[in-house]
């Protein structure tokens, strides 16, 4: 590993297990709380109202919106959640697609997989499928699934090239991209960067609007008929 992936890696896992053994809150336990008016405030399943979020699925998020407020997905569907975590986004997918389609959960962490599976079945959730490893290096055949969704996950990646040319590579003709992140303010210097990731990790790696869709179009060098890359 190099050594940012180490650390979200470790960061994870410490997270795990917390919610494994039942510790606080999962995720914002101990690391990143916010006080009501910072920005690890605007983490987590708050981006759910009005959802039908198990509690204690909903305690192990820490993604920065809802990428499925857009996704529409729908039954059959196969979709693919990088960096899936504790479970809230691909055990959400799963209920939408139905039982003839097929939600996919791809993480790194041996301690994440093995919450998430134990959340899927907390919930009764039986079409999904979790893999372990990177998003740099999806271990899915080309052209393999209908949906790739992320929440707030690629801006932790120190290939970010890697990383949409993976997502081009897994999609089927026609399929769709739909992605929570954050995102720099292009008038942010690094200083600015280093001392804000305290309290928003992701922004150490984050990208300008500008500078993500240009290179998030770069690896969809011949989108299909109807392929959403925005």
């Amino acid at each position: 590993m190099n050594p940012d992936r180490d650390a979200v890696h470790d960061r994870d896992a410490t997270a795990a297990r917390r919610a494994l053994s039942g510790e606080g809150t999962g995720l914002l336990a101990g690391d990143g709380d916010g006080d009501g008016d910072g920005d690890a405030d605007r983490l987590g399943a708050v981006h759910y109202a009005g959802a039908e979020v198990p509690v204690e699925v909903a305690a192990t998020d820490l993604g920065c919106g809802n990428p499925l407020a857009v996704a529409e997905l729908k039954a059959v569907e196969t979709v693919l959640d990088l960096g899936s975590g504790g479970g809230l986004d691909v055990l959400l997918s799963a209920r939408r697609v139905g039982p003839a389609g097929q939600s996919i959960g791809l993480d790194m962490t041996d301690e994440m997989l093995t919450l998430v599976r134990r959340q899927a079945e907390r919930v009764g959730v039986t079409n999904v499928d979790f893999l372990k490893g990177t998003i740099e290096q999806i271990p899915l055949p080309d052209t393999s699934v209908n949906v790739v969704i992320s929440n707030c996950v690629i801006a932790l990646s120190s290939d970010k090239p890697a990383v949409f040319g993976e997502i081009a590579r897994v999609l089927r003709p026609g399929g769709r991209l739909v992605v929570t992140d954050i995102l720099a303010d292009g008038t942010l210097t690094d200083a600015e960067r280093a001392a804000r990731a305290g309290s928003v990790e992701c922004l150490g790696g984050a990208l300008t609007d500008d500078r993500y869709r240009k290179l998030e179009l770069s690896r969809f060098t011949a989108p299909q008929s109807g392929q959403d890359t925005s």
